[in-house]
């Protein structure tokens, strides 16, 4: 039987492309999804062999929706595609996620990955294999955020504020702004410019070319 397959993706010329891709390499795709949550629900409802899903998403981010998965001892097995390049979530692979690789490999890579879990293995990415870091220039100490505090920062390079930020993140303010407190903190930005993070955003500009 062919492996059946969930795929999500926010952006829906990657989202179709990937399915077409699959679908002429005989898997089964039998359903997809726009954002997390709608992704969670549908994988746990149909129960897909594999659910390949993007890490930037709305609600649920990829990795949110694996832990879930876990959480809930769901037999679906998950490969997060992306464009992000996490030593963190490279740490997930064997553990929360079965297979990890970047979107600029993805029609090279995603057959050899699928069939790498399907014989119950995990996959890494061979570029991520090489390099796991940011471009050069880029604050490495952007790996020691959360995926939410990741998020968190993507909507603030957007410039959207806290109050929005809570409503697409279904938390409250307080939450956000204690969350910008931790990315400050960690990025070891100076507090004594009230726009500090915005400026620090400006100096990274390739950070979310994703």
């Amino acid at each position: 039987m062919p492996t059946t397959i969930i795929l999500a993706d926010d952006h829906p010329l990657l989202l179709n492309g990937t399915k077409e891709f699959l679908e002429k390499k005989w898997f089964k795709v039998i359903d997809t999804a726009t954002d997390g949550n709608t992704a969670y629900n549908k994988i746990s409802k149909q129960i897909p062999d594999i659910a390949i899903l993007d890490f930037d998403m709305p609600k649920l981010n990829g990795l949110e929706v694996a832990q879930e998965i876990q959480r809930n001892k769901i037999n679906t097995k998950v490969i997060i595609l992306t464009l992000h390049k996490q030593e963190s979530l490279l740490n997930e692979v064997g553990k929360t996620i079965h297979g990890y690789i970047t979107k600029d490999s993805a029609l090279e890579e995603l057959e050899l990955c699928l069939d790498s879990i399907n014989n119950n293995n995990t996959y890494i990415g061979k570029k991520l294999k090489s390099t796991v870091h940011f471009d050069s220039g880029t604050n490495t100490s952007i790996e020691t955020l959360t995926a939410t505090e990741l998020k968190i920062l993507k909507y603030l390079e957007k410039n959207l504020n806290s109050t929005q930020i809570a409503e697409e993140l279904f938390i409250s303010k307080r939450t956000v702004e204690k969350h910008r407190s931790n990315i400050i903190k960690k990025l070891e930005i100076d507090t004594t410019n009230q726009n500090a993070l915005f400026v620090w955003l400006k100096q990274n500009p390739d950070l979310f070319n994703t």
